[in-house]
């Protein structure tokens, strides 16, 4: 059994790409042993068994606290970002780990992986920066450079990490980060589990920032590399056969563009690009890549939206008296009722994205939790009273419609309060 683990993670309908990314990992090397972080539920009737991965591990199952309101709380890249240091936490565990190695499912692996591995041997983590080189216009600083400032210096397309003390320490430290702050909130430093990578190199020993040309090629840096083609068709990055490359935002087009700003006259580059678009045109028919995302609806089936994502995580109160929100028969019903009244704006398709944009504008731990202080037995003994006497169950009823129409949940949990 290969002592190294390499993983990605993905929903359902991501996973066409994880099968070509790991096809191109067994071609290089069969030896590793490769593992799919599922951001999405297992489910009867999907057959997984003929997929190129040695193990597939549910998010459900990787021991985040009070998983279902921590996950009601992201979108579907933004769990599938946030799942990635739990990830690496199990891993690391595994008996006999001595590495671990995450690539985004986007990515493609070109040759042979070893000096990634050798470079682990010394170091505790290795980084590969969006840029390795000063960009030479100013056109290119914008692009590049200052996107870097924002979205974050090191790509989280790739790290690697030892089984170490200070490798557990890491995964420790960036589970409790990301566990509250892993959203895309630019204004606030955040942009996913990304930024917080900027910290490593001053927070932890041994972090090696890998400079090398050929790995993680991308439209970020394609502005420095030089991109090219051996006589024999095998890719080169400054003279080195390429590693793997990134092909970052390509379903949405802006990959294509910003390939073509950035290396318009490199046939390499561009006859890449086209292999890449043809190789995952024949996916999108893929039954796989049409799989509803688990996450993204309530149990009755009615589509979850990022404004009432956004509210159950900005909500203590609410996250302590639904810790379960995916229930239709509660926040939902909180939503459609004590909602209106609290935000309207969320409800008018015009005012909606400004008002989102204005609640989130101040920074927040975010979800924290089941912290209900909740006395439960004076709870039940209220419900067992009402249930023995129907007419005092009717008074409390009654009292309590009242409260919920005036104050909503938080006035109901404030008169539970033990």
């Amino acid at each position: 059994m290969s002592n190294i683990n390499v993983f990605t993670s993905a929903a359902f309908n991501y996973i066409p790409k994880v099968r070509m990314l790991f096809h191109s990992l067994r071609q290089h090397h069969p030896e590793w042993r490769l593992h799919l972080a599922l951001a999405d539920e297992l489910r009867p009737g999907v057959d997984l068994s003929r997929e190129p991965f040695d193990q597939i591990w549910p998010a459900s199952e990787l021991g985040i606290p009070d998983w279902r309101g921590w996950a009601f709380c992201h979108t579907i890249v933004e769990l599938a970002t946030a799942i990635k240091p739990f990830m690496l936490l199990r891993l690391l565990t595994l008996p006999d780990c001595q590495k671990v190695i995450y690539l985004d499912p986007d990515t493609v692996a070109f040759s042979r992986l070893d000096d990634i591995i050798a470079a682990l041997d010394n170091a505790n983590i290795v980084l590969t920066p969006h840029q390795t080189r000063p960009e030479k216009t100013l056109s290119a600083v914008m692009d590049n450079e200052i996107c870097s400032l924002k979205h974050g210096i090191y790509n989280l397309g790739f790290i690697a990490v030892a089984a170490s003390d200070v490798g557990h320490e890491f995964a420790e430290w960036w589970s409790q980060r990301i566990y509250h702050f892993c959203r895309a909130d630019i204004p606030n430093g955040l942009f996913t589990d990304q930024r917080w990578i900027d910290l490593v190199p001053a927070f932890f020993e041994g972090v090696a920032i890998m400079k090398s040309s050929r790995h993680n090629v991308a439209t970020w840096n394609l502005t420095t590399r030089k991109l090219g083609l051996t006589a024999s068709g095998n890719y080169i990055v400054d003279g080195e056969p390429l590693g793997f490359y990134h092909f970052t935002g390509f379903d949405s087009g802006a990959h294509r563009i910003m390939a073509a700003k950035n290396a318009g006259n490199n046939q390499a580059v561009h006859q890449l690009v086209n292999w890449y678009a043809k190789q995952t045109e024949a996916l999108v028919d893929e039954p796989l890549a049409k799989e509803p995302w688990a996450y993204g609806f309530y149990t009755d089936g009615t589509p979850i939206s990022k404004a009432q994502r956004l509210v159950y995580r900005e909500r203590v109160d609410l996250q302590s008296v639904f810790p379960d929100p995916f229930d239709a028969s509660t926040y939902l019903v909180w939503w459609n009722n004590q909602g209106k009244v609290e935000f309207p704006d969320f409800f008018d398709q015009e005012r909606c994205e400004k008002a989102m944009k204005e609640f989130s504008s101040v920074l927040t731990p975010g979800f924290r939790g089941n912290t209900s202080n909740i006395d439960w037995e004076k709870l039940s003994g209220i419900l067992r009273q009402s249930f023995f006497q129907p007419r005092t169950g009717f008074a409390i009823g009654k009292r309590g419609w009242e409260v919920f129409k005036n104050e909503g949940f938080a006035g109901l949990k404030r008169r539970l309060l033990g």
